[in-house]
């Protein structure tokens, strides 16, 4: 990526180290890819080799807890920082313990995928999505005053609302064209034009769980020759793998649901190599995940903690049995509440009445299900994200949200503890009434996200605190 003089020391550590990556790749293509889903999240790309090798015969990846790598000689260490040999020269921009989380992430990202799919791992959710979007909005000529443009769902998490609106459209004239139904390819297309940079979209949505045609708006991203970039936190590559159908990229907060123990904030993007952009680019075209995490994020610095990575690491192993179990409990859920009287809708994409529900079962599947001796055959799963409207308006939602005794009270998901919140008084309390409506929040939704616990107990705490809306 730099242009220096290589000596004949630095040409040594260099072949040396083709010799490594091509190793690599060949056991990437010719063992990991033919893992099924589960092994892949359980090792990643972290072998026996690896472990006696190079970390004393550790099963579980070490944590790396250092700021910097120490090198050889000037020859390894000029040939590290020009990045034209592998290198965690510095914490902030790569470390050993990033390293395997960050694999395991783009293989479970595309896994189905016959092309190459590599992560960048960030410090939050908010994180992957800033590196994601912003290699897109560079000035591409000299003039400052170039306008810029992209087009994303409305229907989005309230922080993903106040970064483009607010730190992008208000703060750096960077227009943001809301698409209000994501179901609508003509609503798409009416917003792009020769300055549209990239298209975004949220699905499953939060808190409204709306989706959209994957395969249609990447198809009709690559004919405007942009990027599409999508947000699958909700779904997790055990539902959901964008890249399968079309997409560029895909940023997760791992916070939530990859990561359910809860025990700290992290964020992934992952992006399939050669992606389309009207950007002139080799680099970011080429392998947009090593791009980012070699140069913009070296300078902006959203870099993850190495204890962190390794935490979330082993939160994702047992992924897909979580996302079963989670999708099992909250269809149960969402069943019930559609019984209830007190209730005035349930957004939940596993229900048959919900308008979108074809939609998401064309592309929301339990990874692996026909291998699984539990099922034997495909299986539709909706993910543990739900919301439901309470009748009588918001003041009988904060009653019922009240008096909730076992879903804990707070902004937080994808926990394995059940957890609620009013989205239009937290979440998307910033975005203003304009900008709920805009997304179709209204204030007396209540959020809840369905842990681990058994669905009866669930459905009891909800019956009783529903009761006070009567």
């Amino acid at each position: 990526m730099t242009d220096v003089h290589i000596t004949p020391g630095m040409q040594r550590y260099i072949d040396r180290n083709n010799a490594y990556l091509e190793k690599r790749s060949r056991y990437i293509r010719e063992v990991v890819k033919k893992w099924k889903f589960d092994t892949i999240a359980v090792h990643g790309l972290y072998s026996v080799e690896d472990a006696v090798e190079d970390y004393q015969g550790s099963i579980i990846e070490p944590v790396f807890m250092s700021t910097s790598q120490a090198y050889r000689d000037s020859d390894e260490m000029a040939s590290a920082l020009a990045y034209l040999i592998p290198t965690w020269c510095y914490s902030r921009i790569a470390n050993p313990s990033t390293y395997y989380y960050e694999w395991t992430m783009a293989l479970l990202e595309g896994y189905g995928f016959d092309g190459e799919t590599t992560s960048c791992s960030t410090s939050s959710g908010m994180a992957a999505i800033m590196t994601a979007v912003q290699p897109f909005l560079v000035h591409t000529h000299k003039s400052v005053s170039e306008p810029r443009n992209f087009v994303a769902t409305a229907q989005c998490y309230g922080g993903t609302f106040q970064q483009f609106n607010v730190r992008l459209a208000e703060e750096r004239g960077i227009e943001c064209r809301w698409v209000e139904d994501p179901t609508n390819l003509d609503e798409w297309a009416s917003k792009i034009d020769k300055n549209t940079r990239f298209l975004y979209g949220e699905l499953p949505s939060n808190p409204g769980l709306s989706f959209f045609d994957v395969k249609a708006v990447a198809d009709l991203a690559h004919g405007h020759n942009l990027p599409l970039i999508c947000d699958a936190t909700v779904a997790t590559p055990a539902l959901l793998r964008p890249i399968c159908h079309g997409a560029d990229i895909v940023v997760q907060s791992a916070t939530k649901t990859l990561t359910s123990s809860g025990f700290g904030v992290c964020g992934v993007v992952t992006a399939r190599k050669g992606l389309v952009t009207s950007v002139p680019n080799e680099e970011l075209k080429n392998d947009f995940a090593l791009y980012i995490k070699y140069l913009p994020n070296r300078d902006y610095g959203p870099n993850l903690h190495p204890m962190q990575a390794i935490l979330s690491l082993n939160d994702i192993r047992t992924l897909r049995s979580k996302m079963d179990f989670f999708s099992r409990n909250t269809q149960l859920v969402a069943e019930w509440l559609e019984t209830n009287k007190q209730v005035e809708s349930v957004q939940y994409l596993g229900l048959k009445s919900h308008p979108l529900h074809a939609l998401a079962s064309k592309y929301l599947w339990l990874v692996d299900a026909e291998h699984d001796p539990q099922y034997g055959r495909p299986v539709n799963h909706y993910g543990h994200l739900m919301s439901f409207c309470v009748k009588g308006g918001p003041e009988k939602a904060r009653l019922v949200f009240d008096k909730l005794q076992r879903i804990w009270r707070a902004t937080d998901l994808g926990r394995v503890k059940s957890v609620a919140t009013i989205p239009a008084i937290s979440t998307h309390q910033q975005q203003g009434e304009e900008g709920r409506k805009l997304a179709h929040i209204p204030a007396n939704m209540i959020r809840l996200c369905v842990g681990g616990e058994h669905p009866d107990d669930i459905i009891a705490d909800l019956e009783q605190a529903l009761a006070a809306a009567r």
